[in-house]
């Protein structure tokens, strides 16, 4: 799916991990973000979904965050909460896994 900063003039379906997003930037470029997580806020009862860039080159990855529509989160500081949570989440996860001894 392509749109110019995750807005879609067509009804979408919800985002589904592991699906692609194309993000177009200010310089005209277009960037594939594949959905990497899907958070929901229980008190909100809102779904969120974030997804990365991993560039071709060496490079750092890129994080965003979206509704399940694929809009971007105009809210700044509610995105870098839910991408916080879930980095948290991953390397938490990655952790765990770590100290476990297989069995």
């Amino acid at each position: 799916m392509s749109s110019p900063n995750g807005e879609s003039a067509m009804p979408h379906t919800p985002l589904e991990l592991k699906e692609v997003l194309y993000i177009e930037t200010n310089e005209g470029a277009s960037l594939p973000f594949e959905v990497v997580g899907i958070l929901e806020d229980p008190q909100e009862s809102i779904s969120y979904a974030v997804l990365v860039h991993e560039p071709e080159t060496e490079g750092e990855e890129q994080f965003i965050v979206t509704d399940l529509a694929g809009n971007l989160l105009e809210n700044d500081v509610l995105a870098q909460e839910i991408l916080d949570d879930f980095l948290t989440y991953v390397h938490g996860d990655e952790d765990g896994a770590a100290d476990e001894e297989p069995g």
